[in-house]
């Protein structure tokens, strides 16, 4: 057996997890977390079969709603059609905010979840990304999604898998100012179709 590369394991270059031994690979984000919760002592997802199908329902409104709205409304060079995808943004986000335990801080309660998992690169980009290119003001720190953040912002695990400041504005330039071929996701967000 050779090592394959990305494009082998996924035409679309998404390769996020591969094993090159076994010729298996995992490209989508909310697979892969599914693949580590299956694998892991210490699980994101409840136990309960009802609670899971709950989490895995607003994991999927984070890859249905959240992640595309939040291109849409950094790549939107149109300062109305920016104020328009922000809105959808915003309301997307809240959306999950109002399912969310309301003691928080995190979506299930106390303890880091599947869905905080699934949403957290989307909403540290916020400050990192939305904030310098859009304008995006963080909510009141007392608020719901203010202390959600805040959790996000302080779980070691989080902290440990987070770029700098620098490397998300280096990377989201080129979505900021909605440059041609800048990636399979642009051009989707670009032609108003579902992401790759």
């Amino acid at each position: 057996m050779h090592a394959q590369e990305p494009q082998e394991l996924n035409a679309n270059g998404l390769a996020d997890f591969g094993n090159a031994t076994s010729r298996w690979g995992c490209y989508e984000s909310t697979v892969l977390m599914e693949y580590v919760d299956d694998i892991a002592q210490a699980k994101l997802h409840p136990q309960s079969t009802k609670e899971k199908a709950h989490s895995r329902l607003w994991a999927d409104h984070v890859s249905r709603n959240i992640v595309p709205n939040f291109y849409r409304y950094l790549q939107a060079q149109d300062a109305d059609k920016q104020a328009e995808h922000g809105r959808e943004f915003e309301k997307q986000v809240n959306a999950l905010m109002e399912a969310a335990d309301p003691a928080g801080p995190f979506f299930k309660g106390s303890t880091i979840s599947f869905v905080d998992v699934s949403v957290a690169p989307w909403i540290l980009r916020c400050s990192r990304v939305l904030q310098p290119y859009r304008g995006w003001q963080p909510p009141s720190e007392d608020s719901r999604l203010g202390r959600f953040i805040a959790a996000l912002e302080g779980h070691a695990g989080i902290k440990a898998t987070t770029s700098g400041d620098e490397l998300y504005l280096d990377s989201y330039e080129r979505y900021a100012e909605n440059r041609p071929n800048t990636s399979q996701v642009a051009k989707a967000i670009n032609e108003d179709r579902g992401l790759p």
